[in-house]
């Protein structure tokens, strides 16, 4: 029952309904309008980025630094950007057509269909909520397609192949024991000026001096986030730099260890990473010193997986007979050991303590949701059908060998911004890019 969903895919929910009130798509033409002729601004190894393309996205950008009210920069430089991030974005999606990387629509539709749940509508409401704004569902459908490739990219490029040692957790947690802000959290934004692998001194030295124009504009109280869309080469540039609330261990090495002399609307240095020179923002912070309590639920289930034989109907009529049966005076552990398609059937169906996380996202809803002893009605994940009862919960501090678990996610998602950042240098280094006319 462990979840093995794609991380990057959380941004989903909350960012679709945003997209669909902005109509983030161009609208189709008018009839009569007047078409402008397109033309190519880059070339992508074999591949075109045209006027009309950037010009679409500009549009979606321009709304939603709007509605997030981030100051634009000049037209020509926020175009600028744009091209950079489209150029990044074709380059993941080049290599993953060449490396078979594919999403088959079932998937896609089980994700679309969970966007269309998280925004509190059935698929037929979001789908008509989306044309309304004018909107195209099979164009939004792709989009997200995309966004999947993107995210297995990442996890199988850069995620797979980032290794902890045993050395490193033991030095992190006894950094932790030692650190008084180990469990503080940080509200950032940052500005990234990337740098080439095989970087000239004339290019560290103009990226270095970009970087002090940055610095010196921020500290003379210019607009964060317009400086991040008009200079920043991160992945992020476009939504004004900010990374939104991190614990302080999750954060890379280089950031955290200037960030405990910060204050709250204070802006760092010009700080030198091997991915290029970095301006960060505090915006501010919370937490701090006092451990840290973790929900645990103590569940029981019983999973009834379908097949060619078993069906939906079969499957959610079999356990609402066994719900039936608990609520008359049956033991669910006892029905769980003889009709439970679990690996878990054998201990009654228990999944002993879980933490936050530990379970994929619909039968963790459902578990949050019930009162201790509650039998849940039967409901669908991506393993089958599920009946479930909560035991217990409680508040404990994370110790033992789970704190080692969790030192060890802490230290994987440290190196993974630092690493993927990397990853995308390497990626369009090697790349054949060829601006046209007077874009670059």
């Amino acid at each position: 029952m462990r979840k093995s969903f794609p991380r990057a895919l959380a941004w989903l929910a909350g960012a679709v309904l945003a997209c669909a009130s902005a109509g983030v798509l161009a609208q189709p033409a008018a009839r009569n309008a007047i078409v402008s002729v397109d033309r190519i601004l880059a070339v992508v190894n074999n591949e075109v980025i045209t006027s009309r393309e950037v010009a679409a996205r500009v549009k979606t950008v321009t709304q939603q630094l709007g509605q997030q009210g981030t100051p634009l920069p000049q037209p020509d430089v926020l175009q600028k950007q744009v091209l950079e991030r489209m150029i990044t974005e074709r380059l993941q999606i080049q290599l993953a057509n060449e490396t078979a990387l594919r999403v088959d629509d079932l998937q896609l539709d089980r994700t679309v269909a969970r966007v269309a749940e998280s925004n509190k509508m059935s698929l037929t409401d979001f789908r008509r909520a989306l044309e309304r704004d004018g909107i195209q569902f099979n164009k939004f459908r792709e989009e997200i397609r995309s966004e999947i490739v993107l995210s297995r990219l990442r996890e199988r490029e850069v995620d797979s192949k980032i290794t902890i040692s045993d050395n490193e957790i033991e030095f992190f947690l006894s950094q932790q024991a030692a650190s008084k802000t180990a469990s503080s959290e940080y509200n950032l934004a940052h500005i990234l000026l990337r740098l080439p692998e095989q970087a000239s001194p004339e290019q560290v030295e103009r990226q270095r001096a970009r970087a002090a124009e940055v610095l010196l504009q921020a500290r003379a109280g210019a607009d964060f986030a317009k400086l991040a869309v008009s200079f920043s080469d991160a992945t992020d540039a476009l939504q004004g730099g900010a990374m939104g609330w991190r614990p302080r261990d999750r954060l890379p090495e280089l950031y955290s260890q200037v960030l405990d002399d910060m204050q709250p609307g204070g802006v760092s240095g010009v700080l030198r990473s091997p991915a290029g020179f970095h301006v960060l923002k505090l915006i501010d912070r919370r937490g701090g010193g006092a451990p840290v309590l973790v929900e645990q639920v103590r569940a029981r289930h019983i999973l009834v997986k379908t097949n060619e034989i078993v069906s939906e109907a079969d499957a959610k009529r079999k356990l609402n007979n066994l719900r039936e049966r608990v609520l008359g005076g049956a033991d669910l552990g006892e029905l769980a050991k003889l009709n439970s398609d679990d690996s878990s059937a054998v201990n009654g169906g228990d999944l002993g303590w879980l933490y936050q996380g530990d379970t994929v996202p619909e039968f963790e809803r459902v578990m949050n949701s019930l009162k201790i002893g509650e039998v849940s009605e039967s409901f669908k994940s991506a393993f089958g059908w599920h009946l479930m009862q909560v035991l217990e919960r409680r508040r404990a501090d994370v110790s033992g060998e789970r704190k080692q678990m969790e030192a060890r996610q802490i230290l994987r998602e440290r190196k993974s911004d630092e690493a993927h950042q990397e990853w995308l240098r390497q990626l369009r280094d090697r790349a054949f890019v060829e601006y046209r006319g007077d874009e670059r």
